[in-house]
């Protein structure tokens, strides 16, 4: 098994920060960040900022790529993502592993029909708090990536290379048994949490401490529940739980990636949230009345602050 050595970074938010400076701390690797256009004018001669440290992350323009990536990691907004995908393929070779940690249940097929599904593994970033104010990065919990194969047949990346790199770079990781089911699972929490820490503008320990907030943010996850019924997922009640078990150990201080959104007048990924519960519940005639209410409400907000 050849390591993993070369790390391209697609995506330089929170999430995208984090995982390099995670990945440059550790040794055995080769981080850069890839961008084109006026985001690579940007950042190119920018130093990163994560937890007060200084890290000098190159930035390569995918044209000008010498070599292909041994792992990519994508970490973009799902609207950025269209844009992106001839720089990930610019990126990928016969033996480049891809890695989203992007939310929602579709990056990966998107990029899949660009670059092969023989070159992805389906992934889910769990617990981690990375935040980001003005060019500063900050997280406190790296949290955990899950993931597993496209196939069940042997074919794709092999996990135990991906796996032995998260390990080197001291990031948690997990295959579990039923990786769809995971993410759903993902899908249920950033339905809930995300919206709901949107709408009430309310950092992590406001959902913590107030019933009535933690009410709304399980109605809406509970949508998702009866979703995933009609589509073969096992989630059940008990998911909520072990998602308790998680969001109780955040940081109260602590803010999801929709609220920093919301906060700085972004477009946020309601879409792939609200929208897509609302699709979903039309085709498997589910009622989904609070993701179609926080839908229409997230939508007012944004057209105001031309998000």
């Amino acid at each position: 098994m050849t390591i993993i050595q070369k790390i391209s970074i697609v995506g330089a938010g929170a999430m995208g920060a984090a995982y390099a400076a995670m990945f440059t701390d550790a040794a055995g690797f080769s981080v850069s960040f890839v961008a084109r256009g006026e985001r690579y004018e940007r950042l190119k001669n920018k130093t990163l900022t994560v937890n007060d440290r200084l890290y000098n992350v190159p930035v390569v323009h995918p044209d000008k790529v010498s070599e292909p990536a041994d792992l990519i990691l994508v970490a973009l907004k799902h609207h950025d993502l269209a844009g992106a995908v001839s720089d990930i393929t610019a990126l990928a070779g016969k033996e480049t592993a891809i890695l989203s940690v992007m939310n929602g249940l579709e990056s990966e097929q998107t990029i899949g029909a660009a670059c092969g599904m023989d070159k992805l593994v389906y992934a889910v970033a769990v617990g981690i708090d990375a935040m980001r104010e003005n060019d500063r990065f900050t997280y406190a919990n790296p949290g955990k990536i899950i993931f597993g194969p496209v196939k069940d047949d042997g074919s794709g990346p092999g996990l135990a290379r991906i796996q032995e790199a998260l390990d080197r770079a001291g990031i948690p990781s997990e295959v579990p048994a039923d990786i769809m089911r995971a993410m759903w699972w993902k899908f249920m929490i950033n339905v809930g949490i995300n919206q709901a820490s949107a709408v009430l503008r309310a950092p992590y320990g406001l959902l913590q401490s107030s019933p009535e907030a933690r009410s709304l943010m399980r109605s809406l996850m509970e949508e998702v529940i009866a979703l995933a019924e009609k589509a073969g997922i096992g989630l059940t009640e008990k998911d909520l739980d072990e998602w308790d078990r998680i969001f109780t150990r955040l940081s109260p201080t602590g803010k999801t990636s929709m609220l920093q959104d919301m906060e700085a007048g972004r477009k946020t990924e309601v879409e792939i949230f609200a929208g897509k519960v609302v699709a979903l519940g039309k085709e498997y005639h589910v009622p989904t009345p609070v993701n179609e209410t926080l839908l229409r409400i997230i939508k007012v907000i944004e057209g105001r602050s031309g998000g």
